[in-house]
């Protein structure tokens, strides 16, 4: 009799753990299907209009500068030309300063533009905390301040003096990178996170990359790596062999904040006579470089990036900062998240290696500033 109490205790415990062992499978398989349903919904054409459609006319004949971080970043740059295309409708002068991709640099970019007597200011991805005491000091002159990129959420921040930031929510930007990884490998990613801790809308997409790898069973987070965007060429090589030797067979996927880590993990990869099906795939969670594009396109090196739409936003920036000059509440538009891979690189703007949606949005801000 005892030993058949015995059994009867095994097997229940037996089925317990059967039990257990299911909910969880279940429960890793309901994530990683959960991945790949936001994965697909992001990659839709981004066809229509879901921006502002009424506000001020244009305020012609003002003056304003474009602050680059570092003109050397694609997605600086491709502001940077939108802001000047749109003012183009608005009769805006505009200059464009070059920090150079450092502190020093960025400083003194603020100077000069500090000296030219502006109505206006953009930081192109100057980070507010960093140059809090010039922008206060701007703000005190009447100088009229839109960032981009220069915080981790979109919208006004009103306590820094910044009337409105632009930017894709990066914590929505870096679940669908984490996301892309966790369905590419149907749940088993071993991942490698790049990052640049001078920038605190970087490390809030690392962290909010790394919550989301966490959470799904079957993955593993390997390392983040904080290495500066402005010594990527120099740094990247060498730490990608470093990352090859160390973790061969259990890295399969590298999630970058911005689109320049690989622009200089290539080399090393190509180089370290592995076959490509045991090459680490790339995502970024950022920007969508040419060269990304260009990856992306061949489908090597490079397998996906959420792009923001850098001409919109540089229109949306001359939208904001017109609405400033006229004393109005800003937009409150902030754009979608949206996934490039091979499968839908041909839709909005791809055949230009650029994220421009075909969603008409210059007709939209030319009928409002009109």
């Amino acid at each position: 009799m005892k030993k058949y109490t015995s059994i009867l205790k095994y097997s229940a415990i037996s089925l317990s753990v059967l039990m257990a062992v299911g909910a969880q499978a279940s429960e890793a398989d309901d994530f990683v299907a959960m991945a790949k349903a936001k994965v697909q919904a992001a990659t839709v054409p981004y066809t229509e209009w879901d921006g502002p459609t009424t506000g001020p006319k244009a305020e012609a004949g003002k003056t304003i500068v474009f602050l680059a971080s570092d003109m050397r970043n694609g997605g600086v740059l491709g502001v940077s030309n939108g802001v000047q295309e749109a003012s183009i409708w608005t009769g805006w002068s505009v200059r464009v300063l070059d920090g150079q991709g450092t502190v020093s640099g960025r400083t003194s970019a603020f100077n000069q533009a500090m000296a030219l007597k502006p109505d206006g200011i953009v930081l192109g991805g100057f980070d507010v905390k960093e140059q809090a005491a010039a922008i206060e000091t701007a703000a005190s002159q009447g100088i009229k301040i839109v960032g981009w990129h220069s915080a981790s959420k979109p919208g006004p921040i009103p306590e820094k003096n910044i009337f409105s930031n632009i930017t894709t929510d990066a914590d929505d930007v870096a679940e669908i990178a984490a996301l892309a990884a966790i369905a590419e490998s149907d749940g088993k990613a071993g991942v490698v996170i790049f990052t640049d801790s001078a920038y605190s809308v970087a490390i809030a997409k690392s962290d909010a990359m790394a919550d989301i790898i966490k959470q799904c069973t079957g993955c593993t987070l390997i390392s983040v790596e904080d290495t500066p965007l402005s010594d990527t060429s120099t740094r990247m090589p060498q730490l990608t062999t470093s990352l090859l030797q160390r973790n061969h067979g259990k890295w399969t996927h590298s999630l970058g904040i911005n689109d320049l880590y690989f622009d200089y993990i290539g080399s090393s990869l190509n180089s370290s006579g592995l076959p490509m099906d045991e090459l680490p795939r790339n995502l970024s969670a950022g920007d969508g470089s040419q060269s990304a594009y260009a990856r992306i396109r061949a489908n090597f090196n490079q397998t996906g990036t959420v792009p923001e739409p850098l001409n919109l936003h540089g229109w949306q920036i001359v939208d904001e900062l017109n609405r400033a000059f006229a004393g109005v509440d800003h937009s409150g538009f902030s754009t979608p998240v949206h996934l490039v891979t091979p499968k839908n690189i041909q839709f909005d703007g791809g055949d230009q290696d650029i994220f421009d949606p075909d969603n008409k949005y210059r007709e939209h801000y030319r009928a409002i500033w009109k």
